[in-house]
């Protein structure tokens, strides 16, 4: 500890990873676990590296640890080190061959059953090498996930309005109104949108941006308030619901095919022009060093989902 900083060992990156496991989980077997470490080699790593740099960076007590003062502070400088080697290997694996290597993409569940079909089989078809992993996440985690760098890409409603985050929109769909067959707007076309005002809508969990999606076109339908009495963790529970004679709901036009037809005691609704939508789009870091590719695979997607009752957006990728 008291040889000079000019002849202090460079910290190793397998030093600085056990370190900034530690720091964000705050107990050594969790943190073992999450970066397959056994928890002696993780402890070792730690205490090498507080030699190496010659401050202690961890409190141990018998029940917990806590990061010191200097801890604290050399923990963001640990991740931004660690970020940057992971954006380092990153570029080096673009240069090396596109469409290779792991591509981690995180979809919300209002999407996912709807769309992955048809993401699945264009990645198997046109880019075989590519090794695709799927997430399935409300936004909020997804989000989260894309800033970390635990994810990679994202397939989401937007806008997200989320700094350092691009948007590349893919298309716009339709919502539609699923009823009870007793409904008196069941089967409707032209539905306008003030009918929404006396509706008894049956809502997604909280955390699910559909859920807000179908809160902002009540608002804007002039509805002050959606008395929340029954909600569904996901799409194919809120249909039984509302098949159940509970409630009516919107579903969107992507979702359709699948889930009005798990029961024969609904019926569809269709809203006059401009009918309420959303936008789904892929969401991938600003900068990100496989952009290219990531432009390159929202363009294509767009192709492949114009068989979808859905508009693609037109875009000029450059």
């Amino acid at each position: 500890m008291t040889a000079g900083s000019g002849r202090r060992r460079q910290p190793s990156l397998s030093q600085l990873r056990a370190f900034a496991a530690v720091a964000e989980y705050l107990h050594f077997r969790d943190a073992a676990a999450a970066i397959g470490m056994s928890q002696p080699a993780l402890s070792g790593a730690v205490s090498a590296l507080e030699d190496a740099l010659g401050v202690t960076l961890l409190e141990r007590t018998t029940r917990k640890v806590l990061l010191s003062p200097a801890g604290e502070r050399l923990a963001v400088r640990a991740k931004a080190v660690l970020d940057e080697v992971g954006a380092l290997m990153e570029e080096a694996e673009a240069v090396r061959a596109p469409f290779t290597g792991v591509l981690r993409l995180g979809v919300i569940p209002t999407v996912a059953p709807y769309l992955l079909p048809t993401v699945l089989r264009l990645v198997h078809e046109r880019y075989p090498d590519l090794d695709l992993q799927v997430h399935e996440e409300q936004t909020a985690n997804l989000v989260d996930g894309l800033s970390s760098g635990r994810l990679d890409l994202l397939l989401l409603a937007v806008p997200l309005g989320v700094p350092g985050v691009t948007e590349l929109p893919l298309f716009d769909e339709d919502f539609v109104l699923v009823t009870p067959l007793d409904h008196w707007l069941g089967g409707r076309e032209g539905i306008p949108r003030a009918a929404l005002r006396e509706l008894n809508l049956l809502l997604l969990d909280e955390g699910h941006c559909l859920r807000d999606q179908a809160l902002d076109i009540c608002r804007e339908a002039g509805r002050k308030d959606v008395p929340v009495t029954t909600t569904a963790a996901g799409l194919s529970t809120l249909i039984q619901l509302v098949a159940g004679g509970l409630g009516c709901t919107l579903l969107p036009r992507t979702a359709l095919k699948v889930e009005a037809t798990r029961s024969s005691h609904l019926l569809t609704g269709y809203f006059a022009d401009p009918a309420p939508s959303r936008r789904i789009a892929l969401a991938m870091r600003t900068g990100a060093a496989r952009g290219a590719e990531y432009h390159e695979l929202a363009a294509a997607l767009r192709e492949a989902l114009r068989p979808m009752p859905v508009r693609v957006v037109e875009q000029r990728e450059g």
